[in-house]
Protein backbone atom coordinates (compact mmCIF):
# COMPACT_ATOMS: atom_id res chain seq x y z
CA UNK A 1 0.00 0.00 0.00
CA UNK A 2 2.77 2.44 0.93
CA UNK A 3 4.69 1.71 -2.27
CA UNK A 4 1.59 2.29 -4.39
CA UNK A 5 0.94 5.60 -2.62
CA UNK A 6 4.54 6.64 -3.27
CA UNK A 7 4.13 5.54 -6.88
CA UNK A 8 1.29 8.04 -7.33
CA UNK A 9 3.39 10.78 -5.76
CA UNK A 10 5.96 10.74 -8.55
CA UNK A 11 3.91 13.74 -9.71
CA UNK A 12 3.49 15.57 -6.38
CA UNK A 13 2.37 18.76 -8.12
CA UNK A 14 -1.03 17.17 -8.78
CA UNK A 15 -1.61 16.49 -5.09
CA UNK A 16 0.19 19.38 -3.43
CA UNK A 17 0.85 22.41 -5.61
CA UNK A 18 -2.13 22.37 -7.98
CA UNK A 19 -4.94 22.08 -5.39
CA UNK A 20 -3.42 24.90 -3.33
CA UNK A 21 -2.98 27.01 -6.45
CA UNK A 22 -6.63 26.44 -7.41
CA UNK A 23 -7.76 27.35 -3.91
CA UNK A 24 -5.64 30.52 -3.90
CA UNK A 25 -6.94 31.55 -7.33
CA UNK A 26 -10.59 31.07 -6.36
CA UNK A 27 -10.06 33.01 -3.15
CA UNK A 28 -8.39 35.85 -5.07
CA UNK A 29 -11.35 35.99 -7.46
CA UNK A 30 -13.69 36.14 -4.50
CA UNK A 31 -11.70 38.97 -2.91
CA UNK A 32 -11.61 40.86 -6.21
CA UNK A 33 -15.39 40.82 -6.27
CA UNK A 34 -15.33 43.27 -3.40
CA UNK A 35 -15.57 40.88 -0.49
CA UNK A 36 -19.02 39.51 -1.21
CA UNK A 37 -19.81 35.87 -0.57
CA UNK A 38 -19.03 33.29 -3.23
CA UNK A 39 -19.11 29.92 -1.51
CA UNK A 40 -19.26 27.84 -4.67
CA UNK A 41 -15.53 28.35 -5.15
CA UNK A 42 -14.66 25.99 -2.30
CA UNK A 43 -16.66 23.22 -3.98
CA UNK A 44 -14.10 23.14 -6.79
CA UNK A 45 -11.56 21.51 -4.45
CA UNK A 46 -14.05 18.75 -3.66
CA UNK A 47 -14.71 18.26 -7.37
CA UNK A 48 -10.94 18.13 -7.96
CA UNK A 49 -10.62 15.20 -5.56
CA UNK A 50 -13.36 13.34 -7.45
CA UNK A 51 -11.56 13.91 -10.76
CA UNK A 52 -8.26 12.76 -9.26
CA UNK A 53 -9.94 9.57 -8.07
CA UNK A 54 -11.26 8.88 -11.56
CA UNK A 55 -7.91 9.59 -13.17
CA UNK A 56 -5.81 7.58 -10.70
CA UNK A 57 -7.95 4.44 -10.80
CA UNK A 58 -9.18 4.50 -14.37
CA UNK A 59 -6.31 6.06 -16.29
CA UNK A 60 -2.88 4.78 -17.23
CA UNK A 61 -1.81 4.46 -13.60
CA UNK A 62 -3.46 1.05 -13.11
CA UNK A 63 -1.87 -0.88 -16.01
CA UNK A 64 1.54 0.67 -15.39
CA UNK A 65 1.28 -0.07 -11.67
CA UNK A 66 0.44 -3.70 -12.36
CA UNK A 67 3.36 -3.89 -14.77
CA UNK A 68 5.62 -2.75 -11.93
CA UNK A 69 4.47 -5.67 -9.79
CA UNK A 70 1.50 -4.32 -7.84
CA UNK A 71 -1.58 -6.49 -7.48
CA UNK A 72 -5.05 -5.13 -8.13
CA UNK A 73 -5.75 -5.36 -4.41
CA UNK A 74 -2.61 -3.48 -3.37
CA UNK A 75 -3.10 -0.88 -6.10
CA UNK A 76 -6.64 -0.19 -4.98
CA UNK A 77 -5.73 -0.07 -1.29
CA UNK A 78 -2.68 2.13 -1.87
CA UNK A 79 -4.56 4.56 -4.09
CA UNK A 80 -7.37 4.83 -1.54
CA UNK A 81 -4.80 5.32 1.23
CA UNK A 82 -3.25 8.23 -0.65
CA UNK A 83 -6.64 9.85 -1.30
CA UNK A 84 -7.74 9.52 2.32
CA UNK A 85 -4.39 10.84 3.59
CA UNK A 86 -4.54 13.86 1.31
CA UNK A 87 -8.15 14.44 2.36
CA UNK A 88 -7.06 14.53 5.99
CA UNK A 89 -4.42 17.15 5.20
CA UNK A 90 -6.70 19.34 3.10
CA UNK A 91 -9.43 19.06 5.70
CA UNK A 92 -6.99 20.59 8.17
CA UNK A 93 -6.09 23.29 5.64
CA UNK A 94 -9.75 24.24 5.18
CA UNK A 95 -10.37 24.24 8.95
CA UNK A 96 -7.27 26.37 9.56
CA UNK A 97 -8.16 28.91 6.89
CA UNK A 98 -11.69 29.07 8.23
CA UNK A 99 -10.34 29.87 11.71
CA UNK A 100 -8.20 32.67 10.26
CA UNK A 101 -11.18 33.96 8.32
CA UNK A 102 -13.22 34.21 11.53
CA UNK A 103 -10.39 35.83 13.49
CA UNK A 104 -9.83 38.52 10.86
CA UNK A 105 -13.47 39.36 10.26
CA UNK A 106 -13.51 37.71 6.86
CA UNK A 107 -9.97 38.76 5.90
CA UNK A 108 -10.95 42.36 6.55
CA UNK A 109 -13.46 42.21 3.69
CA UNK A 110 -16.35 40.32 5.31
CA UNK A 111 -15.55 37.30 3.11
CA UNK A 112 -17.10 33.97 4.07
CA UNK A 113 -15.27 31.85 1.51
CA UNK A 114 -14.40 29.05 3.96
CA UNK A 115 -17.64 29.25 5.96
CA UNK A 116 -20.44 27.41 4.21
CA UNK A 117 -23.80 27.56 6.03
CA UNK A 118 -24.77 24.29 7.71
CA UNK A 119 -21.94 22.20 6.20
CA UNK A 120 -18.78 24.09 7.16
CA UNK A 121 -19.71 26.68 9.72
CA UNK A 122 -19.15 25.12 13.12
CA UNK A 123 -16.15 24.47 15.39
CA UNK A 124 -12.83 23.82 13.70
CA UNK A 125 -12.93 20.11 14.48
CA UNK A 126 -16.37 19.76 12.90
CA UNK A 127 -15.19 21.60 9.79
CA UNK A 128 -12.10 19.42 9.62
CA UNK A 129 -14.04 16.18 10.08
CA UNK A 130 -16.73 17.07 7.54
CA UNK A 131 -14.15 18.26 4.99
CA UNK A 132 -12.03 15.16 5.54
CA UNK A 133 -14.93 12.76 5.11
CA UNK A 134 -16.36 14.67 2.14
CA UNK A 135 -13.04 14.78 0.28
CA UNK A 136 -12.40 11.10 1.02
CA UNK A 137 -15.85 10.10 -0.16
CA UNK A 138 -15.49 11.97 -3.45
CA UNK A 139 -12.01 10.57 -4.08
CA UNK A 140 -13.04 6.93 -3.61
CA UNK A 141 -16.28 7.60 -5.49
CA UNK A 142 -14.19 8.87 -8.39
CA UNK A 143 -12.03 5.76 -8.13
CA UNK A 144 -15.11 3.60 -8.55
CA UNK A 145 -16.12 5.54 -11.65
CA UNK A 146 -12.66 5.06 -13.13
CA UNK A 147 -12.66 1.34 -12.40
CA UNK A 148 -16.14 0.87 -13.88
CA UNK A 149 -14.99 2.61 -17.05
CA UNK A 150 -11.85 0.47 -17.14
CA UNK A 151 -13.83 -2.77 -16.75
CA UNK A 152 -16.96 -2.17 -18.84
CA UNK A 153 -16.19 0.86 -21.00
CA UNK A 154 -18.46 3.79 -21.77
CA UNK A 155 -21.66 1.74 -21.95
CA UNK A 156 -20.98 0.28 -18.53
CA UNK A 157 -20.21 3.72 -17.17
CA UNK A 158 -23.49 5.10 -18.53
CA UNK A 159 -25.36 2.19 -16.95
CA UNK A 160 -23.54 2.83 -13.67
CA UNK A 161 -24.69 6.45 -13.72
CA UNK A 162 -28.23 5.50 -14.73
CA UNK A 163 -28.79 3.19 -11.76
CA UNK A 164 -27.84 6.03 -9.41
CA UNK A 165 -30.32 8.54 -10.85
CA UNK A 166 -33.32 7.37 -8.75
CA UNK A 167 -31.25 7.62 -5.56
CA UNK A 168 -30.11 11.11 -6.51
CA UNK A 169 -33.68 12.22 -7.14
CA UNK A 170 -34.77 10.78 -3.79
CA UNK A 171 -32.00 12.63 -1.94
CA UNK A 172 -32.83 15.90 -3.69
CA UNK A 173 -36.51 15.47 -2.84
CA UNK A 174 -35.71 14.68 0.80
CA UNK A 175 -33.45 17.75 1.03
CA UNK A 176 -36.17 19.97 -0.45
CA UNK A 177 -38.85 18.53 1.80
CA UNK A 178 -36.71 18.96 4.93
CA UNK A 179 -36.25 22.62 4.05
CA UNK A 180 -40.00 23.29 4.01
CA UNK A 181 -40.08 24.00 7.73
CA UNK A 182 -36.83 25.95 7.89
CA UNK A 183 -33.54 26.71 6.19
CA UNK A 184 -31.71 23.64 7.50
CA UNK A 185 -32.47 19.93 7.49
CA UNK A 186 -33.13 18.22 10.81
CA UNK A 187 -29.96 16.10 10.57
CA UNK A 188 -26.97 17.68 12.30
CA UNK A 189 -23.72 18.27 10.44
CA UNK A 190 -21.90 15.60 12.41
CA UNK A 191 -24.81 13.24 11.83
CA UNK A 192 -24.61 13.89 8.10
CA UNK A 193 -20.83 13.36 8.28
CA UNK A 194 -21.42 9.98 9.95
CA UNK A 195 -23.83 8.95 7.20
CA UNK A 196 -21.33 10.06 4.57
CA UNK A 197 -18.55 8.10 6.30
CA UNK A 198 -20.68 4.95 6.24
CA UNK A 199 -21.45 5.56 2.56
CA UNK A 200 -17.71 5.91 1.90
CA UNK A 201 -17.13 2.43 3.33
CA UNK A 202 -19.82 1.05 1.01
CA UNK A 203 -18.21 2.81 -1.96
CA UNK A 204 -14.81 1.39 -1.03
CA UNK A 205 -16.27 -2.12 -0.92
CA UNK A 206 -17.98 -1.63 -4.28
CA UNK A 207 -14.82 -0.37 -5.93
CA UNK A 208 -12.79 -3.22 -4.48
CA UNK A 209 -15.23 -5.79 -5.83
CA UNK A 210 -15.16 -4.13 -9.26
CA UNK A 211 -11.40 -3.85 -9.67
CA UNK A 212 -10.81 -7.55 -9.06
CA UNK A 213 -11.78 -8.36 -12.64
CA UNK A 214 -10.92 -5.07 -14.32
CA UNK A 215 -8.98 -5.49 -17.57
CA UNK A 216 -5.76 -3.63 -18.24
Amino acid sequence: MINVARYHLVQPVLFVTLPLAILAFLFAVNAARGGDTWRDGLAVIFLYFFIMGVQRAGGRWLPFGLALGATRRSFYAGTALLGVSMSLVYGLVIAGLQAIERATGGWGLSITFFRVPYLLNGPWYATWLTSFVGLSALFVYGMWYGIVNRRWGMLGLLAFVAVQVPAGIAVAFARTWSGVGGPHPSLSVLGLTGVLAALTVVILAGGHATIRRATV
